[in-house]
């Protein structure tokens, strides 16, 4: 138990050290995780990276945030996740699929992880997977925004306080001027 605890709380410095090590603004860091975030609660394992770099591109976020947000669901979390997620938004469309049944629909899935498994599941558990991750994209994509923007602020200002710059990497980048 004590090993478990060491291990996790090891990865979570980490994680941390990640986040707020990045050399970049604040919202740009926050808006990488976000996007990260968005995708692993909304498209099935295994496709995530596939969409969150290009967005990341995109819309101007962090690269290394939208690759490490998707991590939300992995080879270890999905089992509690997408029955969870399934489940809720099986409820939300009015299905009356119970928990059980759902998890050893899954089982295919999460053993085979591919497309035919995907389709096997039938329409409803298909639509509730949709919805459920809607759901738990709407709630986790701005909260993951805000705890991330938050994190690298304070972990920034604790910084600047013992380095004595009053702004420090928080002050805005001046526009590069054009030579003539």
């Amino acid at each position: 138990m004590m090993i478990r605890k060491n291990y996790f709380r090891k990865k979570l410095i980490s994680l941390y050290s990640k986040i707020v090590r990045e050399k970049a603004s604040p919202e740009y860091i926050a808006r990488g995780w976000a996007i990260g975030m968005f995708y692993g609660c909304m498209i099935p394992f295994g496709l995530q990276l596939i969409c969150s770099i290009p967005t990341a591109l995109v819309l101007r976020g962090s690269k290394i945030g939208a690759v490490l947000g998707t991590f939300i669901t992995n080879h270890f979390t999905i089992f509690i996740i997408y029955p969870v997620q399934c489940f809720v938004g099986n409820r939300l469309i009015g299905g009356n699929i119970s928990y059980l049944e759902i998890e050893e629909a899954l089982k295919d899935l999460l053993r085979d992880r591919s497309f035919d498994a995907l389709r096997n599941l039938g329409g409803e558990l298909l639509v509730a997977f949709l919805v459920g991750g809607a759901l738990l994209t709407l709630v986790m994509t701005p909260l993951t925004y805000w705890l991330v923007k938050s994190l690298v602020i304070t972990h920034r200002k604790r910084k600047n306080k013992k380095t004595g710059d009053p702004d420090g990497p928080n002050r805005p980048v001046a526009p590069k001027q054009e030579s003539d």
